[in-house]
């Protein structure tokens, strides 16, 4: 229509917002992308992409330690933050000149400007300009949210700032018990930090299956992280160039860096949404949308973190090919959240799909459990005493896997196999009947064959 300058309208250039975008343009649509910070998103630019860069890192010194055991005699190794910074933001500035330019190369226009609803169907942008869309997909994700204020907060750093710290802080201390706070617990370790791990829960990694949970902090603990469970920071203080963070247990914690990750929130605030008449969930304070990602509005949708449901990248990345390919495809795709899996990558390494334990007996009649916890064969000649965790959840009236838990070295790569397993509703008869990949830890996934319990709950009258 010539009423509208574009077809589509994208606010934000991450990871779902992109993919929308050259997937409609590759239908035809004129599109327009706006983003105000920097193209990639939270995943390219501030965090799994870099994070992940920086687990690499705080790993080296494992490979060091366990070198000995298999006759290799290497130097004192020095290790340089200021590189490792460096290195890193030249990859995500590689990554993402990639990211702009594949929009680009689909044919829709990129602009780098924030942008705020005006009506419903026009957005004002901050360079000044006025866009008309005859559809529009709010894709803003989210950012980190430090909670409640307290004393002292203006001198506590987020997931944003600790890519871009001036130098490694020798003793520091993280608020938080979900993958964040664990996996920069697990870097700053590795790369020789003190680290005091705060959560206000009785254990670290909420919603995960309490075997995780245990076995994780016992491999943190063991690694030298404190964790101080059942207690919260109640306020910071800052004495030159060292901080004393305050416990809600009456102790005190003096360190270089002060970091909350007590979790994200919707990206929501300041776009206009009233003017749009865009409604907000009441229950996790995200952009309210149907199965297939539309808002109150029916020409405007949102996908990925800004909608708080599950907030992963690859789900925002499925939202976004299964937007475009309905509203411009002309197809009729509903995206599955069913078995997406999960990564933490802390040390050790947590991949997981499916459903817990405590989920399994609440939903199936019947549930047999399998687990094995072994020490891996490299380490019976490094000398490392780490230990990794498998466990199998089974639906014991039909036998299908209803969940795999995996925790220890290459956790995410196995569970990614595994949830494609699981999508073709695989039986633990499937996996009794692969073949064992030896010498491997995968294969312990097909030769646990004894089961470890068995729950029954009496059916509801």
């Amino acid at each position: 229509m010539a009423d509208f300058d574009a077809d589509l309208f994208v606010i934000g250039g991450g990871s779902g917002g992109v993919r929308a975008a050259r997937i409609a343009a590759g239908y035809g649509a004129r599109v327009v992308v706006a983003e105000e910070y920097r193209f990639g998103g939270t995943c390219v630019i501030r965090g799994c992409v870099p994070k992940k860069l920086m687990v690499y890192a705080s790993q080296v010194h494992e490979e060091i330690r366990d070198a000995a055991g298999f006759g290799w005699s290497i130097p004192t190794a020095e290790f340089n933050w200021s590189a490792l910074i460096a290195n890193k933001d030249k990859e995500i500035a590689r990554l993402e000149q990639i990211y702009a330019n594949n929009v680009e190369k689909a044919g829709a226009r990129t602009i780098k400007a924030r942008a705020v609803f005006d009506d419903p169907h026009t957005l004002l942008l901050s360079t000044g300009e006025k866009v008309r869309a005859k559809t529009i997909l709010i894709a803003t994700g989210g950012a980190p949210n430090h909670g409640k204020p307290i004393p002292g907060i203006e001198h506590v750093i987020s997931s944003n700032e600790v890519f871009h710290l001036p130098q490694q802080p020798k003793r520091i201390l993280i608020q938080g018990g979900g993958y964040i706070a664990l996996e920069f617990a697990c870097i700053f370790a590795g790369l020789g930090s003190d680290v005091t791990l705060v959560y206000r829960g009785d254990n670290i990694l909420r919603g995960f299956d309490e075997d995780v949970r245990t076995h994780v902090r016992t491999e943190m603990e063991r690694a030298g992280i404190t964790i101080i469970t059942g207690c919260t920071v109640t306020a910071v203080e800052k004495l030159g160039e060292e901080y004393t963070s305050h416990l809600s247990s009456g102790s005190s914690i003096a360190s270089d860096q002060v970091m909350f990750a007590i979790g994200r929130h919707p990206a929501v605030a300041s776009l206009g949404l009233e003017k749009a008449g865009v409604a907000i969930n009441p229950d996790n304070g995200g952009i309210a949308v149907d199965d297939h990602c539309r808002t109150s509005v029916p020409h405007i949708y949102a996908v990925g973190d800004v909608t708080h449901r599950t907030n992963l990248t690859p789900v925002a990345i499925r939202e976004g090919h299964a937007f475009a390919d309905n509203v411009f495809g002309g197809k009729q795709i509903q995206v599955d959240y069913a078995y997406v899996p999960t990564a933490v990558f802390s040390q050790p390494q947590v991949g997981t799909v499916g459903l817990t334990e405590a989920q399994a007996r609440a939903q199936y009649s019947v549930v047999d459990i399998y687990k094995t916890d072994f020490r891996p064969m490299k380490g019976t000649m490094s000398g490392s005493q780490s230990r990794v965790l498998m466990k199998l959840i089974v639906d014991g009236t039909t036998d299908r896997l209803l969940g795999c838990h995996i925790v220890g070295p290459d956790a995410a790569e196995l569970v990614q196999v595994v949830a494609v397993a699981m999508k073709m509703k695989a039986t633990k008869a499937d996996f009794d009947g692969t073949m064992a990949l030896h010498p491997t830890a995968a294969e312990e996934l097909v030769t646990m064959r004894t089961r470890t319990a068995r729950y029954q709950r009496e059916a509801a009258e």
